[in-house]
């Protein structure tokens, strides 16, 4: 009898192990596919160049990077969990249609700039195979063009994780240059803030951690996945989970520059694919080098558009109060939100391959970013102050936390534009 209560016992307990598991997997994703779209290509090459320029003095400052990220982000889980709203929309709601279109507008060149990053860094991938530029932008843009029309946001959400999930192949690369563990814990004990170039590396990883797309995207992504308020919990999890993955990924490729170029001191600029590949290739070889970093790059690039197009598409449609799920295939009434997307995709990627003034664009957009990170992130703590029912918002010590820490992050960001532009 014995025997049998706890042979019963331990398939219940079995059982609600599988239903826990069940139910937590049916709420992990937008906070993990928004952590690996944030280490895209152009994070991926910031990280790359502060690992060569400064070692790992530049660990530290990534790790205190993953508080704010997360703080961030999950309050967009809790304001679009319960409002069922996406950011673009509580805008509207509760600042008015002006500043509501001037979100929107400055969503938008924000994007159009970032996808530009990731398509030049798809372009760079695909060069390093001889594969022309042609071929690489169209198959990218019709590939994910087709995969939000499938009118399943779940769908879209995995594909988008599986191709994220390509930037860990960098670890092999790790693994074959076997950093010190005691150049790394000597390098932890130094920051050179005194060092104007080193401060100016660290606003930048600030601003490549720290994006308002992200916002929009998670926001709205909680709301199409219909995620409910008993799954806050568990969505908070999903978005630490993530953070901790995306902060891990930058200071793996931190530490992988740091323990050839840095260690070498050959001085190289790491602005390019093929400049990282060319670096590395010294110490782990050609072949090696672009199937590690050109793997990992792209997959960072091809997450990044998914779901940079969908948090444009998301946040202006919702400002224009069109219909905006992506839980629909393509019909008259949500024509606008899937044009809006594929437009978004077409138009970055058409600008990749006959943009002659590139350099121009990145200024400009680097600017925009910097001063959009303060207007998002103040938007997002007004409406968090609110928007939210009372026993929803943050309180106490911890309210006080984020507070000061999105101001730290806003200064940095208005800080950017003064080197951006050259004024000091």
């Amino acid at each position: 009898m014995m025997l049998n209560l706890n042979k019963t016992s331990a398939n219940t307990n079995k059982h609600n192990y599988k239903d826990y598991l069940k139910s937590w997997l049916t709420v992990m994703g937008p906070g993990l596919i928004i952590m690996l779209a944030d280490t895209d290509a152009g994070c991926l090459i910031t990280a790359a160049q502060s690992g060569a320029s400064f070692g790992y003095s530049m660990i530290l400052p990534q790790i205190l990077l993953i508080p704010i990220l997360f703080m961030v982000q999950e309050i967009t889980v809790r304001l679009g969990i319960i409002t069922q709203k996406g950011h673009g929309e509580l805008i509207r709601d509760y600042f008015g249609k002006g500043w509501a279109y001037l979100s929107a507008a400055t969503l938008l060149i924000s994007i159009i700039g970032a996808l530009l990053t990731e398509f030049i860094g798809v372009i760079g991938v695909g060069e390093l195979f001889g594969i022309s530029k042609w071929f690489t932008v169209t198959v990218t843009a019709l590939f994910l063009i087709v995969i939000a029309l499938t009118g399943n946001y779940r769908r879209v959400e995995k594909i988008g994780v599986i191709l994220g999930l390509f930037e860990l192949t960098f670890i092999i690369g790790l693994v074959m240059v076997h950093p010190s563990a005691n150049d790394i814990y000597q390098g932890m004990q130094t920051m050179p803030l005194h060092n104007e170039s080193y401060l100016y590396l660290v606003a930048a990883n600030v601003g490549a951690v720290i994006m308002p797309w992200m916002i929009f995207y998670q926001q709205s992504a909680v709301v199409d996945k219909h995620l409910r308020p008993s799954m806050i919990r568990k969505e908070q999890g999903d978005t630490l989970i993530g953070t901790f993955i995306t902060q891990g990924i930058m200071i793996g490729f931190v530490m992988l520059f740091a323990a050839t170029v840095f260690k070498d001191n050959t001085n190289s600029t790491e602005e390019t694919v093929f400049n990282l590949v060319s670096s590395l290739s010294n110490y782990i070889g050609w072949d090696a080098a672009r199937l590690i970093l050109g793997s990992s790059l792209l997959g960072g690039a091809l997450v990044a558009v998914l779901v940079v197009a969908l948090a444009g598409a998301w946040g202006i449609t919702e400002t224009l109060k069109w219909r905006h799920s992506l839980n629909e295939k393509l019909n008259r009434k949500n024509f606008g939100f899937y044009a809006m997307y594929g437009a978004i995709i077409l138009l970055s990627a058409i600008m990749a391959l006959f943009g002659k003034n590139l350099v121009s664009i990145s200024i400009t957009v680097e600017v925009i970013n910097a001063l959009m990170i303060p207007i998002v992130l103040g938007f997002l703590l007004i409406l968090e102050a609110k928007a939210l029912p009372d026993k929803y918002r943050m309180h106490g010590i911890y309210r006080w936390i984020v507070i000061s820490l999105s101001l730290i992050i806003m200064a940095f960001g208005l800080y950017m534009v003064g080197p951006t532009l050259g004024i000091w």
